[in-house]
């Protein structure tokens, strides 16, 4: 592709361009149709379309093992050229893959995309990697948990697309890097400030993004990612509808341009933000604003940030001369009501007042009770979008996660909760491990990888209801640490509370009326958790219950009670303690209060319903399950 003189060139001096050209499209989709296929993960479906369009120039495959290897101990591929983060297609099993080969990529959804020609098919080490690029093992990086369910095989070679991926969603802000740099030439300026967010914009957010393009008198590319971000992260929908909103009435139109940008975000702090200045140079930008925590996921087990605060742009800021990208450093911006307007915090003088809300302030003490969000903070219409997006707390989802070795308790106690929280007013749905694996995991078997898929299948299921702000309470024993930080993942953090049923495995084995513990010590059946199948107990978890020492009732109240703390249930609500004297008020607003065990139960087995109403297609709901 050319290039136009106005604006820095692509990094490497072209874009890459892996479309097929329409003339060979057809013969391409024939031979693809008989070729064996490989299913992406919506992970390599963003790669995928980055590598096609340029994104992510110079490069212009999934990385072989030469590049691979260069990134992740040296930041850099084979011939030298900065690139921090691997980009790679992983797939589990070879069979069907052959080098010199051809090979359909599909979607998720089996829609063909690529075709490629497989040079390389190697194993690599998942804790390697996550070591050198992520600086953790810690399966709370969501990359690293990620990583877990990863084939051990990833494979490379040229490739040629057919079809990038379909978004049906603001098709008008979505454009290739080729597109971007045709709308920015327009505009009229060299200069181009980028700025990266995976987050609502704020009016601290206006006001730096807004210096930083006066600054160097540049154009502002207002550049969100759209693909896979953080769980928990706001959905891009409501992002985008008010990003859209502050554009329209409170930027510039002459020098600012809006455009989503389909990245499937890696959360690796500095080395993330080095890779974003990459991409976004592509994309015609050589400025790029880097604020305080930039592309961090959070905390870690021991609740210590991964990354330092200004990690990302001591990094960028180290490279910029290499990359042709400038780093526009910003620290926090506070308000100054006195003058009503934003100032870098380390500007301000110490006899003025100042304000400041940090995101975590803005949910947990306006969002999630119900409270406006102050003027002075956000624009109106961004609130409006958040209020729809963060309904009060105590009318989202949640899902209590009862982990404990078998006959621990858990299934009882979550009997006991789940009357409970009827009678508060909360649908619940509850998802028993054996219910599961009886009807949704048939033919698993009892290996790591069997039991993992159980887990996983639980916690796609409670996903769905949580995203519905509905209360799921899930009772499997889920015995991998690993695996339960996957399902974390799909919940998001904020949403999931893990009780740990810690019942010890003697008791356990009185109490066991389905004789599984004598039968494993009789040697009659195997892999049977706390006998010869490890438990792994939660490294964390968010409550402890003694079933030694506490009756079932005494431990549902327990984590009524730690849900009433998270905001989850309204402590006025009418509900004693006890779980009596309901308000007559209360009674007519929501009848399922005075329902018993006898209420819970069609909840309890709704799933159960659904496949055995679907009859013929449980197969196919299996081999959906499959890809989770």
């Amino acid at each position: 592709m050319t290039n136009d003189p106005l604006l820095i060139p692509p990094y490497g001096g072209r874009l890459v361009d892996l479309m097929v050209e329409d003339e060979e499209r057809a013969e391409l989709i024939a031979r693809a149709n008989q070729l064996s296929s490989v299913r992406l993960s919506p992970r390599s479906v963003c790669d995928l379309e980055l590598l096609a369009t340029g994104g992510f120039s110079p490069l212009d495959r999934f990385m072989g093992r030469c590049d691979y290897l260069r990134v992740i101990g040296e930041m850099r591929l084979a011939d030298g050229a900065i690139f921090p983060i691997p980009v790679t297609l992983p797939v589990g099993e070879t069979d069907g893959l052959q080098i010199g080969r051809e090979v359909a990529l599909r979607s998720p959804k089996n829609e063909l995309l690529a075709v490629m020609l497989v040079e390389e098919i190697y194993e690599w080490d998942r804790m390697q990697e996550a070591a050198e690029v992520y600086r953790t093992t810690d399966s709370r990086h969501p990359l690293v948990a990620e990583m877990a369910s990863w084939g051990r095989f990833y494979i490379s070679g040229p490739l040629r697309v057919l079809s990038l991926p379909k978004h049906y969603d603001f098709p008008e802000l979505r454009h290739t890097p080729q597109q971007v740099r045709a709308l920015l030439v327009r505009l009229g300026r060299a200069n181009v400030v980028a700025f990266q967010t995976r987050n609502p914009m704020h009016r601290a957010h206006e006001e730096l993004t807004r210096r930083a393009a006066q600054a160097v008198d540049g154009t502002l590319l207002i550049h969100p990612s759209v693909g896979l971000t953080n769980p928990g992260d706001v959905d891009h929908y409501t992002r985008v509808r008010s990003y859209k909103a502050l554009v329209e009435r409170y930027y510039d139109p002459r020098r600012t341009l809006l455009s989503l940008l389909p990245l499937a975000m890696r959360m690796a702090g500095p080395r993330s933000a080095l890779w974003h200045a990459i991409i976004r140079r592509n994309y015609g930008a050589n400025y790029l604003i880097v604020g305080r925590d930039h592309a961090s996921p959070g905390r870690n087990a021991k609740g210590e940030p991964f990354y330092g605060p200004y990690e990302a742009q001591q990094l960028c800021s180290r490279f910029s001369e290499e990359i042709g990208v400038r780093i526009l450093c910003y620290a926090d911006m506070v308000y100054l009501p006195a003058e009503d307007r934003y100032e870098e915090r380390h500007r301000v003088p110490r006899s003025a007042k100042s304000l400041a809300l940090s995101g975590t302030e803005a949910r947990e003490r306006y969002l999630a009770c119900g409270r406006p969000l102050p003027a002075w903070f956000t624009r109106p219409e961004v609130m409006r979008e958040l209020a729809r997006a963060y309904p009060p707390k105590h009318q989202r989802g949640f899902c209590i996660w009862l982990t404990g070795l078998p006959s621990a308790g858990k299934s009882t106690i979550a009997d006991v909760i789940a009357v409970k929280l009827v009678e508060h007013g909360r649908r619940v749905t509850l998802l028993d491990g054996d219910v599961v694996r009886t009807h949704l995991s048939k033919g698993l078997d009892f290996s790591r990888e069997g039991r993992d898929t159980n887990v996983l299948r639980i916690g796609f299921v409670a996903s769905e209801v949580v995203r519905h702000n509905g209360a799921v309470i899930c009772a499997a024993i889920s015995p991998y640490q690993a695996t339960r930080d996957r399902v974390r993942l799909m919940i998001g953090e904020e949403s999931f509370i893990v009780v740990f049923v810690n019942t010890p495995l003697e008791v356990c084995e009185r109490r066991d009326v389905k004789g599984i513990y004598a039968r494993a010590r009789a040697s009659q059946i195997k892999g049977v958790t706390g006998i010869d199948a490890p438990y792994e107990p939660p490294a964390d978890p968010d409550l402890v219950l003694d079933t030694c020492q506490d009756s079932p009732e005494e431990c549902a109240q327990k984590v009524i009670e730690l849900l009433r703390e998270r905001g989850f249930l309204r402590n006025d609500s009418g509900v004693r303690d006890g779980g009596h004297d309901v308000h007559d008020k209360d009674r007519r607003a929501s009848p399922l209060r005075l329902a018993s065990s006898s209420l819970v139960r069609p909840f309890t087995l709704f799933w159960t319903a659904v496949i055995d109403l679907l009859g013929p297609v449980r197969e196919l709901i299996g081999s959906l399950f499959d890809k989770i």
